[in-house]
C-alpha cells in the first residue's frame, strides 16, 4: 500500500493539513486549475528561493491569501519589497482577484523532501553520478536530523539508451504507518541525454495525536508548522 500511494495524501486530514483551504462547489474546477497555474508561476519565478511549499487560501470569492514557505525569502521580497508588490499585482491582473502574499522562511531546509529532491537533481544536472549525488545528499540530511531518507533516480542514468531507475536509502522509511510524519518531494533534473526524475521519501519521526486536537512526539515542533 505505501507504495502505491501519496505518501501525503494518505495522511491528509489524520497528521497534514491541506494546502489548499476553500469550497466553493459550482467553482471548484475552476479554482483547482487557477491553484495549480499560480503554484506553477511561483515555482518557475522563483526557482532558486528554494520553495518547499504554497500553501492558498480562499476567504471569499474576491480574495486569495497565498503563503510561501521559502528557504531563502530575501530573493522572493526583494529590495525593499518590491519584487514581492510587482509580484502581487501581476497576479492579480492574471486571475482578476485580490491577492495577498505571505512569505514564511524554511527551518530546517534539509528536512524538507522537495528542497532535497531539487538538490539532488542540480547536482545531476552539473554532470555528478548519480550515486554520488544521492549519497553526499543522503548523508547531509541524516546529519541534520532525519530519522530516515529514501532516494529513487529515473531515466537514461548515465546516457544510457535504456532507462532505468536506482535506489538508495539511509535509516527507516515506514510508509504504511500513519502516525510517521513522511514528507515526499519530486524534482526533475534536465540533462542532455533526457529528463531524470527524482523522488524522495524523509521520515521525521512519529506524531502522537493528544487530547484537544493536539499533537506530541518526535516530530510535533515540526508537525504543527505543516
Amino acid at each position: 500500500m505505501g507504495q502505491k500511494t501519496h505518501p501525503y495524501g494518505l495522511r491528509l486530514g489524520i497528521n497534514k493539513k491541506w494546502i489548499s483551504n476553500w469550497f466553493f462547489e459550482k467553482d471548484a474546477p475552476r479554482y483547482v486549475k487557477e491553484d495549480h497555474m499560480i503554484r506553477t508561476m511561483i515555482k518557475q519565478r522563483y526557482y532558486g528561493a528554494g520553495i518547499a511549499r504554497v500553501a492558498i487560501e480562499r476567504p471569499t470569492e474576491e480574495w486569495v491569501s497565498i503563503i510561501i514557505y521559502a528557504a531563502r525569502p530575501g530573493i522572493i521580497i526583494g529590495k525593499g519589497g518590491q519584487e514581492i508588490d510587482h509580484f502581487q499585482k501581476e497576479l492579480e491582473g492574471l486571475i482578476k482577484r485580490k491577492v495577498k502574499i505571505y512569505i514564511k522562511e524554511v527551518d530546517h531546509p534539509d528536512l524538507e523532501a522537495t528542497l532535497v529532491a531539487e538538490d539532488v537533481a542540480s547536482r545531476i544536472q552539473n554532470r555528478i553520478p548519480v550515486p554520488r549525488a544521492m549519497k553526499e545528499v543522503i548523508q547531509r540530511v541524516m546529519e541534520h536530523g532525519a530519522k530516515g531518507v529514501k532516494i529513487r533516480c529515473g531515466g537514461r542514468l548515465g546516457g544510457a539508451e535504456i532507462a532505468r531507475s536506482i535506489e538508495s536509502k539511509a535509516g527507516r522509511v515506514p510508509l504504511q504507518t500513519i502516525r510517521a510524519d513522511i514528507d515526499y518531494g519530486f524534482a526533475e533534473a534536465l540533462t542532455k541525454y533526457g529528463m531524470i526524475g527524482v523522488k524522495v521519501w524523509l521520515y521525521r519521526g512519529d506524531i502522537y495525536p493528544a487530547r484537544g486536537g493536539e499533537v506530541r512526539g518526535v516530530a510535533s515542533a515540526q508537525a504543527a508548522k505543516v
